[in-house]
């Protein structure tokens, strides 16, 4: 609903020259950090961990990576919506925009929807689900994807509206990901519900 919202009183390109006018080596070096826990690091790390608490959880990160890609590039070949640096290079307004240094821009007609965005949203809401205590981690899930989201923006390679279609698609995945998961196979299953940890469901 924040997203809509905003989507409504800004303009195309408006949240791109907001971050621009904003830039620090803090703020640079943190989102370069940032961008890449929307990336296919913290899968592999994430699946392995998973596999010390159900192994039908930590088999479901590849579908979710895969699903991903798969929409993510086919929604961009769809929509072929520009990459911000060839949007403003089109407006000769890009020598406007104060870049992150190191970065190379993405150029192109693939900006929409994002797909680091979209990757960050169905991982984490993934997670949510699936975890125990789930306030901290929802808590903590939400905070790290949109903050992926954000990273893209500030960075150059998205406009906000990338981002947040992106986001709806990835907590769509997510949550197909989980539903399926939780009722096929039927629980209990003598495979799908051990562990490194544990051999039979307590």
């Amino acid at each position: 609903m924040v997203g809509a919202l905003l989507l409504l009183m800004i303009e195309k390109g408006d949240a791109i020259f907001y971050f621009s006018n904003r830039r620090s080596e803090l703020g640079d070096a943190a989102f370069l950090l940032i961008t890449k826990l929307g990336e296919e690091y913290v899968y592999i790390l994430a699946c392995l961990g998973l596999l010390f608490y159900r192994y039908r959880y930590a088999i479901m990160l590849p579908l979710i990576g895969l699903s991903v890609s798969i929409l993510s590039y086919s929604m961009k070949q769809f929509f072929g919506h520009d990459r911000p640096s060839l949007y403003f290079r089109k407006l000769d307004l890009l020598d406007n925009i104060q870049l992150v240094e190191g970065i190379r821009l993405h150029g192109g007609a693939n900006s929409f929807p994002s797909g680091h965005t979209m990757s960050a949203f169905a991982f984490y809401t993934f997670l949510v689900l699936v975890l125990p205590k789930k306030n901290w981690i929802a808590l903590g899930g939400i905070i790290l994807a949109i903050f992926v989201g954000i990273s893209r923006v500030y960075l150059v390679q998205h406009f906000f509206e990338d981002i947040y279609l992106g986001s709806i698609v990835g907590v769509v995945v997510g949550v197909f990901w989980y539903a399926f998961i939780k009722h096929y196979p039927k629980q209990p299953h003598p495979l799908m519900d051990k562990s490194l940890l544990i051999t039979k469901r307590p």
